[in-house]
């Protein structure tokens, strides 16, 4: 059984507990609060338990020279990378005033913090849980000290080796044991044969106390409701607004009507996986009662005759008699009372129908 733990207050993680779906808003609200608040409000609505942003403090995320360096994309919000990230970057303020409005809302919040002074802000914040993004996932100066920090961690492993995710591991495990692996390939829009799901399964095998998780980049939701199918305890997918708008993480995001829907159909597989004890269920049994076939007499059978293949085959009949699987148990035994051609077999009839032959 994967580790359980308590991702958010009163919200377990692992085992049996439902998928956590954490909605990653990231920089998709184009550094207007407001459209935050609206995206906030919206992965509510939709039914995901998160609504997460990414934090840095860019001084410390980037160099001097990166931040000064042209940026003539489309998507640019500024003339050089620097003034691009700060448009999208909301003050810490800012953050103070989301993380009000998340709970006005009933929705949990929290951040990616992209760089160790953006995890101290918020460790202040009190955020319930840390988000490590692929990009930061090597930086185990960064792993270390934020798994000491004490609070659960949900790290994606894109752009990572297994034996980096080995080296990770130790190092979290070290000082924090609620954390987990998200498989995450780093592309933007993500192609399916890119996807690599079968690593879910590597991770559960190699690191099984811990839960495992998938965070996806590509279009459209199969892909992640087969994440939770293969046993992805946490979800993190991109939202938007509008995929249309500046940016390069709207084509690989979900509209609302895409999240909620994501959201149900992850719920419904979850209802699905349902108990691995095979039965008959009480749904089954108007279909059992029109369908299901019995043993009848394929000549009539005079009493006391030791019951042979030959005499018997299987049809829908009534009444219900003794079901087909058990046709090959019966040869040999005798019947008891006269059976006519294409009557049901039933146990009353067959000597010792039921009782197991002692050894």
């Amino acid at each position: 059984m994967p580790l359980t733990f308590e991702l958010c207050p009163g919200r377990m993680i692992g085992g049996e507990n439902p998928c956590f779906i954490i909605a990653e808003i990231g920089q998709n609200h184009q550094g207007d609060i407001e459209i935050a608040k609206k995206m906030i409000r919206m992965a509510k609505e939709c039914g995901a338990d998160c609504a997460k942003l990414q934090k840095s403090e860019l001084e410390h995320k980037f160099n001097q020279r990166a931040l000064e360096r042209p940026y003539t994309s489309e998507h640019s919000w500024g003339a050089t990378y620097g003034e691009h990230k700060r448009h999208l970057e909301f003050s810490h303020e800012q953050y103070r005033e989301l993380q009000k409005y998340a709970q006005d809302v009933g929705i949990f919040f929290t951040a990616s913090g992209m760089d160790e002074m953006a995890v101290e802000f918020l460790h202040e914040l009190n955020v319930p849980f840390f988000k490590v993004g692929s990009g930061d996932t090597n930086n185990l100066p960064y792993i270390e000290k934020t798994a000491k920090k004490g609070r659960p961690m949900v790290i994606s492993s894109g752009m990572q080796s297994m034996n980096t995710m080995r080296s990770v591991y130790k190092t979290v495990k070290a000082h924090n044991s609620n954390f987990c692996f998200l498989q995450c390939t780093s592309a933007y829009p993500l192609m399916p044969e890119d996807v690599n799901l079968r690593v879910i399964l590597e991770y559960q095998k190699e690191f099984p106390d811990i839960p495992i998780g998938y965070s996806g980049h590509e279009t459209g939701i199969p892909i992640t409701v087969a994440a939770v199918a293969m046993g992805a305890k946490v979800v993190e997918r991109h939202v938007t607004l509008d995929k249309s708008w500046k940016g390069s993480d709207h084509k690989a995001s979900l509209e609302p009507q895409e999240l909620a829907e994501l959201v149900k159909a992850i719920r419904n597989v979850e209802a699905a996986m349902g108990s691995p004890v095979k039965h008959i269920l009480p749904c089954e049994m108007a279909c059992h009662n029109k369908l299901g076939k019995s043993v009848v007499a394929k000549v009539a059978i005079p009493k006391g005759t030791a019951l042979a293949l030959n005499m018997m085959t299987v049809k829908v009949a009534e009444p219900k008699g003794i079901p087909p699987e058990e046709i090959f148990d019966l040869v040999g035994k005798k019947v008891n009372t006269d059976i006519e051609e294409d009557e049901s077999l039933i146990g009353e009839a067959i000597e010792s129908y039921g009782k197991k032959a002692k050894c």
